[in-house]
């Protein structure tokens, strides 16, 4: 019997690329996002199906995973992928945004993961998956609402594994590095004051540098294929990470201590 994934965010990027790749590998797929109405190529693949999913809107949450099951008869993997990155001095942020990126990034994988959840309790069975980030280990200048989303998801994960192994579940964790995607397009929410003039300095330093850190990018295929790994190596590993950046700065920070990033921030940006 042909497994299932149901993944989140797949109008682009990871999710999309991730869709193309386990229906090439054999799997059904169900493939959500919010306008599916104008989704033209994933619709035409065999054995995927399309259908609208808004991590805000509950309604449409639990739509979508009914529909897949309904189709496929039943879904073995979730994959938490739909978010984006709010980067700027906290202080230039409307309350507003801020809750958008907190409900989007975390809220909304929690209330797709509670709304999976009877169903892989009832087969005893069943893999959640979220995308996290090297920037859910380490942090990077302007992203206090990204990084902070991102190291949620980080210990939610790590303690929902305790609950899901009850009934025979397991939650793997997606750490990817810079990945070549629209992140610093439509995924990238960047919010500045210039009469907050205490922090032009620092703004004006990293979005000057910002393109100069995604020319070495990895592509989306590195994180596919980590993904794929992690929803067929049959282990109960929880960390998956996606990019030779990723695992460069991560063993730098196990070999010198997490003040390296802070230290190497500094100089890169020359703050």
């Amino acid at each position: 019997m042909k497994k299932t994934i149901l993944i989140t965010g797949a109008s682009s990027g990871i999710g999309r690329e991730t869709a193309k790749f386990f229906q090439k590998k054999g799997w059904n797929v169900v493939a959500t996002m919010r306008n599916p109405e104008t989704e033209t190529e994933l619709t035409g693949l065999k054995n995927v199906f399309v259908t609208k999913l808004d991590v805000l809107d509950l309604d449409s949450i639990n739509q979508a995973i009914t529909y897949g099951i309904e189709k496929f008869e039943r879904i073995d993997v979730l994959l938490n992928n739909a978010g984006y990155g709010a980067y700027g001095p906290l202080e230039s942020f409307p309350r507003e945004k801020i809750l958008r990126q907190f409900n989007t990034n975390v809220i909304g994988l929690l209330d797709v993961t509670r709304a999976i959840l009877p169903h892989f309790r009832e087969n005893k069975n069943g893999i959640i998956m979220n995308v996290s980030s090297m920037g859910g280990k380490m942090t990077f200048p302007l992203g206090s609402l990204y990084h902070g989303t991102k190291f949620a998801v980080e210990g939610i994960s790590e303690s929902l594994r305790y609950e899901v192994e009850q009934f025979g579940g397991s939650v793997k964790i997606i750490e990817p590095g810079s990945i070549a995607t629209d992140f610093a397009g439509r995924s990238f929410d960047f919010n500045n004051d210039e009469k907050l003039t205490a922090y032009q300095n620092i703004v004006t330093k990293i979005m000057t540098a910002f393109p100069e850190m995604l020319k070495n990018s990895s592509s989306t295929n590195v994180v596919t294929k980590v993904i794929f790994e992690a929803a067929t190596d049959g282990t109960k590993r929880l960390r998956y990470m996606a990019g030779k950046d990723a695992k460069l700065l991560n063993l730098l920070n196990k070999i010198f201590g997490y003040g390296f990033i802070y230290r190497m921030n500094k100089k890169f940006f020359k703050l």
